[in-house]
Order: structure tokens, then sequence, then C-alpha cells
């Protein structure tokens, strides 16, 4: 039976530098290509942790070297250069995977906006670190002179840290549903989107900021009436117990069962945690709505309900 189907691809999907991305969204593009041959709608949401890193140091450099001429680009620029350079891997190589098999259908990358609460917590604590390490003195003087708000790292040097708010919206949800209802594989929320604040009138401000791209993706999942949401990870199946002897790996859970895994502090934050939140929040946004987590090699296998973990409400 057709789905329409959100899938949140993780790191392990896209590699860590440029030469690991373009091999690693050959395996990726199969996995899904296999998704739209069995029938189903496909919208992809990807991270970039690595790609918008890259992209920060690379921006850091050159505001050291000559910081009149190439003044530090905002978050939100980064966040959309990444989009952009992403979306062009993924896109291209889904398009001749799908070629390949005969399929013609359209691959689309939308440059996407996600809207945030400029009143959200998060804002109040920034603890997301970005960008490259630098030294006290150099972290002193961005504090100083642009308000950014720093931290150590792990002993290695210095870092800016910035707020991960939850999404409320997504901009252009009515362009993502026009392409999905015109038959188009659609690729957006790219980094969890281009955190954005709503102002006065119909301006919209780039906020300094990052958003989990597994809560983005299920916002999109639920502004598009999506029956399922797929967060792929680098293990097969959810685990309570972890790395311990008796771990014990989760198959079909409800999503009460999940709230008291997470209550009892079973998942990493920054890791697993963010997913099962995700997937427990569209399990329960609607009746009959189901998420997966799962390998993403598993994913096919995750929907006719033979592997991953799967929530429901």
């Amino acid at each position: 039976m057709s789905k329409r189907i959100v899938v949140a691809l993780g790191g392990n999907a896209l590699g860590g530098n440029l030469p690991e991305q373009m091999e690693a969204v050959k395996t990726t593009a199969s996995a899904i290509a296999d998704l739209i041959e069995a029938g189903h709608e496909v919208i992809i949401a990807h991270g970039n942790g690595p790609q918008v890193g890259m992209i920060q140091n690379a921006m850091m450099e050159l505001t050291r070297s000559n910081p009149e001429k190439y003044p530090l680009a905002p978050l939100s620029v980064c966040t959309a250069m990444s989009q952009g350079y992403i979306g062009y891997d993924l896109q291209n190589r889904l398009r001749e995977e799908l070629l390949d098999r005969g399929i013609k259908k359209g691959v689309a990358m939308l440059l996407t906006q996600v809207e945030v609460d400029r009143n959200d917590s998060a804002f109040q604590n920034p603890t997301k670190p970005i960008g490259a390490f630098m030294t006290k003195e150099e972290a002193d003087f961005l504090a100083e002179t642009r308000g950014f708000v720093v931290m150590e790292d792990a002993g290695r040097g210095y870092r800016r840290a910035v707020a991960s708010p939850k999404p409320v919206s997504i901009i252009e949800i009515e362009t993502i549903k026009d392409l999905v209802e015109a038959g188009q594989v659609v690729i957006a929320c790219g980094g969890g989107g281009i955190p954005v604040f709503k102002t006065e009138g119909h301006h919209l401000k780039g906020a300094a900021a990052v958003i989990d791209k597994d809560f983005a993706a299920e916002c999109m999942a639920e502004e598009l009436d999506a029956d399922m949401l797929i967060i792929l990870t680098a293990v097969e199946k959810v685990a309570i117990n972890y790395n311990k002897p008796n771990e014990e790996k989760l198959g079909e859970i409800d999503s009460v069962t999940a709230k008291k895994y997470m209550e009892a502090g079973e998942f990493a934050p920054g890791s697993m945690l963010p997913k099962v939140e995700a997937a427990v929040k569209f399990a329960e946004s609607k009746d009959g709505r189901t998420a997966l987590i799962t390998l993403l090699e598993k994913a096919k296998e995750g929907i006719e309900g033979e592997t991953g973990t799967i929530i429901k409400k």
C-alpha cells in the first residue's frame, strides 16, 4: 500500500567531507529509490553537521585574514550554503538512480526556511558548539564585538555556542506540497532548515541557531499529512540498557512506553533521545501515523514491519 513518507537522513548517509559525501550518496540514493520503486511518495530531509562546520571554518579563516573584506557570514547563510551543496549531490545521484531503474520522476531540492520562536527557552541557554576552534583571545574578541556566546570545548579550545530551538512551521510548506502532489521527489529542510524569525510585515530574519534535523523532519511530516516518518541512523533498532549486558533492542512499541524509557534516561541526549522524541511526537500527532527508526539500508524492510524500531500511538 502506497504511503507518503518523510525520510530524515542521518550523518552516516552523507559522509563527513566532499569525497565521502559523493560516495555516501550512492548508497543513500539506492535505498531511497527502493522506497520510490515500491510506490511510496518520498520527501527527504537531512542533516548538515560536518558540512556546515566546514563552511563555518572556511569563513572563520577568511575573517581572520581580512575581517574588513570578509566579514563573518551569518549562521543562517552557512546553513543555506550547506543545503545547496548537499542537495546538489543528493538530487543528481537520486535522479540518476531512478533513471537507471526506468523511473521517470523529477527530483527537486528546495532551499527551505523554518520558523522558530524567538521566545524559545533554547535562546536563553545556547549549548550547541559550532565552527572553528579559537584561542581565548579570539573568543573574547568575538564575544565583545559581536555578542557571541562562546564555550570551552573539551579542553581543545573555544568555540561559538548557539541555540537549538524547536521548529514552529515550515515556511515553504505549500511549495513542498505542490511538488509532492505533482509527483516530484522533494529534498527539503536540509540541516534542519534555515532558522528564521517572523518579524513585522512579511519579513523573515535569520536566527543564529541550528534546528535538529529530526525535529524539522517531524514538523514537515505533520504539515504534509504524511503517513510515516522514517529516521535513519547508525543502528538497526533503538536499544534500552545500551552497551550493557542486559541490552534490549526494541521492535514495535507504543508512544507511552517510549516516553517511559525517555523519562528513565535510556536514550543519550544529542544522539538517540531527539530521534525518539521526534518519533513519539509524530506518532501521537494523528491516529494512524507511524514512526520508524532504523538503518538506511533497512528502510524498505522496516516499512514492511520486518525490522527497525516502530513507534505507534
